[in-house]
């Protein structure tokens, strides 16, 4: 909190010096004071430190900051005696007195060398004194660095371990309990599927998490339930700095991840790197039993994937007011996945048939964004242009032989191609029309094309092509005044759509809508603070769920799409209330929404197999949901501080089995704890509880279950090296257990490797420490809503 409030100081001290002028004398002597501001040990410029001029009652009668080169000029000084004070957060303050007179009007202070503060060396304590999740007006922020119990996996490892997010036994990820959640990287969408990009994002390269489930018009309004933003590490701290990170993670297989961030901020520009790899082995087992027949499913797989992730940008810091900055991110992918599935019948082994699956898949991610950024000179004054070019290719070669059976089985070799590219270009403007009104305007078009080439051995060869462009304007209009603040906001979109089977159209649509939103807040004091949103939102329908063609199969079932599924809308309202806590916080919150045209799986016999069936998508009539959070962090001791949440989510769920409409009442509720334990300065335990209650689904209830986490970090090297072993799921309880009566009688289990050990290995080097350039902060990735947003 020191280092917070110091920066907030130092910050309004630097702009009011920026304006100040020289206080009027009856003296006709006016004098100039420059110089040169280096750090001492690099013994390089610090650009922006705030040089103040104090009077004898230590009162500022004039200052300013120094340039991008560590230069000062200070001017119209009065005749007199001061002390001149140069500050930079994490430095200590220099003093030195000043006399300005006839004889000394002109004073060269030469270079003026600031030494880091001691506590500024250690950024591991700095980091430490942040809170694992945060909870902001319209989002929440779960910084991942610090929670010990997600490093060492992916992306998808850690999701169960956030509030209001689940993870299913197949990966599919839910915010809220809805699977309709929009996954951006960095701010920006991918081409990846949400599923599998989680899977290939290694932990250590993640910054933060952003849980944004009532947007603003100026977001994107794809994602029913909200938008997860993943924030990768970037910084631009000056000189030459890194971050080393080595991970081994092991069960019945090991798995192996690293990460490397770099960056070199000099002058008015910033070099920064990223890369990062998780190399994995990982068996995935289960099995289901169909009672009213007698036979069982057994199901085993085992996952060899490589995945490496690198990001590179530049910033130039042309002047004051224009910035441009470039960065591409490259996600390489190369898995192979070895399945068997095998079906006993109790009765008759002579049916007893087995399916082996080899599949052989590769896919590469590249991401090429512009961005530039005006700032006028009215503060907080602006106007940004990005333009981001997104290529999504990947290759599958799936073999499926089979054993045993009535003979009826061939076997055959699938071929899929497919290549998606997305192009997006933003124009924001910012203005500030008073202290307490904020106007913002934009544009945005979104151009995606889809190319999907399927062949196979044994099934009719075909092409699928599915194009859509998005254009958008949006504005919204916000107050603040000393207690309530409010922002109102539309946002109108053209979306075009067009589908073409084997050369045939098969589906085609123009649709303009109007996605109004509102945001309230109400503070009456330091301790409370209310808020209540409302937002309009749609859901499109994605890749697999339109694309005609089988995207997977067992020798029951078979999964296609539906190319004539229309989009789903939703209209949310959110209320949320907060109390600062003397030690801590604890937050508040429901949520109700209204779906239109809500999508849905169902369930449909397929004439074609005997006993099999075919699961697809269909639009239904509208529904509702509710739910309910709370979320808490409190510092009980000086040594032990926790995290606590609760949610839950209820909703009519609605869809087909066996050619019959079903509908029911899904409620699921959820409950973390997470502990951190500080032994000594440099030893830290935590650990992490979660419990998922029961859920009715459509085609089968889900048993709860719970798992626990442990782990413990170590610092050494004074902050710059930190050791960390987790042992996760440590009871082995992390398993997905459901039942069902529809279609018919089943029941089934599967777990993955679950019960691991990791061993991890962090280093950090370079000079730059705690010192931020403050006209660029792209990787905050929070663009700022007018009012109180």
């Amino acid at each position: 909190m020191k280092t917070i409030n110091q920066r907030v100081i130092l910050f309004f001290l630097s702009f009011w010096c920026l304006f100040l002028t020289a206080q009027p004398s009856n003296e006709a002597v006016v004098g100039t004071i420059q110089g040169k501001v280096i750090d001492k040990n690099l013994q390089q410029p610090i650009p922006y430190a705030t040089v103040a001029i104090h009077d004898g009652a230590d009162k500022i009668i004039s200052g300013g900051i120094s340039t991008d080169d560590g230069n000062f000029l200070i001017s119209d000084i009065p005749k007199g005696s001061y002390t001149l004070k140069v500050q930079f957060i994490g430095y200590k303050t220099y003093s030195q007195p000043i006399e300005i007179s006839r004889k000394n009007k002109d004073i060269n202070v030469g270079t003026v060398s600031l030494e880091e503060e001691a506590e500024s060396l250690d950024d591991v304590t700095i980091i430490a004194e942040r809170t694992t999740i945060e909870q902001k007006i319209d989002r929440k922020v779960i910084n991942v660095g610090k929670d010990l119990t997600t490093t060492g996996g992916t992306a998808a490892e850690i999701m169960n371990n956030i509030p209001s997010v689940n993870v299913d036994q197949d990966g599919n990820i839910a915010l809220r309990g809805n699977q309709n959640v929009r996954i951006l990287i960095d701010g920006k969408p991918t081409n990846i599927d949400a599923t599998q990009l989680l899977k290939q994002i290694p932990s250590t390269s993640i910054k933060k998490i952003e849980l944004i489930t009532n947007p603003s018009a100026k977001y994107n309004p794809e994602g029913m339930s909200g938008i997860i933003n993943i924030v990768l590490h970037k910084n631009s701290n000056i000189g030459f700095n890194g971050n080393l990170n080595l991970g081994l993670n092991f069960d019945k297989n090991a798995r192996f991840n690293s990460s490397i961030d770099l960056n070199y901020r000099t002058g008015k520009v910033n070099f920064y790197g990223n890369y990062g790899n998780n190399i994995t082995k990982r068996q995935n087992a289960g099995g289901v039993f169909r009672q009213d027949q007698n036979y069982q499913t057994d199901f085993k797989f085992i996952d060899n994937n490589k995945s490496h992730l690198f990001k590179i940008g530049l910033d130039y810091f042309i002047d004051d007011h224009n910035t441009i900055s470039v960065y591409t991110n490259q996600n390489l992918f190369d898995g192979l996945t070895d399945g068997t599935t095998d079906i006993t019948f109790f009765n008759n082994d002579q049916n007893n048939l087995s399916q082996k699956l080899l599949s052989d898949s590769d896919n590469q991610g590249s991401t090429y964004n512009f961005d530039y950024k005006h700032d006028f000179k009215k503060e907080g004054h602006n106007i940004e242009l990005e333009v981001d070019y997104n290529v999504f290719e990947s290759d599958s070669d799936d073999r499926f032989n089979f054993v045993g059976g009535d003979g009826s089985f061939t076997n055959y070799n699938d071929l899929i191609n497919n290549e998606r590219i997305n192009t997006t270009i933003n124009l924001d403007y910012v203005n500030p029309l008073s202290e307490k009104t904020k106007l913002e305007l934009g544009y945005e078009t979104r151009l995606r094309r889809t190319d999907n080439d399927y062949r196979s051995t044994l099934f009719a060869n075909s092409k699928y092509n599915y194009d859509r462009n998005i254009h958008s304007f949006y504005g919204t209009y916000g107050q603040n005044f000393e207690k309530w603040a409010y922002q109102l906001g539309a946002r109108l979109e053209n979306y075009e759509v067009e589908a073409v089977f084997d050369g045939e159209k098969i589906f085609e649509d123009d649709i303009f809508t109007v996605y109004p939103s509102g945001f309230i807040s109400y503070t009456p004091g330091e301790k409370n603070s209310y808020q209540l949103s409302y937002s309009r939102r749609i859901d499109r329908p994605g890749l697999n769920q339109v694309n005609p063609i089988r995207e997977w199969s067992t020798p029951r079932i078979v999964s296609i799409g539906n190319p004539e599924l229309n989009p789903q809308f939703t209209n949310s309202i959110e209320a949320n209330y907060t109390r600062k806590l003397g030690k801590g916080s604890i937050t508040g919150g429901v949520f109700y929404r209204i779906i239109n045209d809500e999508i849905s799986q169902a369930l449909i016999e397929n004439p074609d197999v005997e006993e099999g069936q075919i699961l697809t998508f269909k639009n239904f009539d509208n529904n509702s949901s509710y739910g309910v959070e709370i979320s808490s962090n409190y510092k009980a001791t000086k040594w032990w501080s926790f995290n606590a949440s609760f949610d839950l989510y209820s909703q009519t769920q609605k869809g087909v089995v066996d050619n019959i409409n079903r509908e029911v009442d899904a409620v699921v509720y959820n409950f973390r704890l997470n502990n951190s334990f500080k032994a000594t300065k440099n030893l830290t335990f935590q650990v992490f509880g979660f419990y998922r209650g029961e859920q009715e689904g459509i085609l089968f209830k889900t048993k709860p279950f719970y798992f626990v986490n442990t782990g413990a970090r170590y610092n050494f090297l004074k902050g710059k090296g930190t050791f960390s072993i987790n042992f996760n799921d440590i009871f082995n309880t992390m398993r997905f257990r459901f039942s069902a009566n529809n279609p018919y009688p089943q029941n089934g289990e599967f777990q993955g490797e679950t019960q691991t050990v990791f061993l991890g290995l962090s280093y950090r080097f370079g000079g730059g420490k705690n010192r931020k350039a403050s006209r660029k902060r792209r990787d905050n990735n929070e663009k700022s809503g007018g009012g109180i947003l």
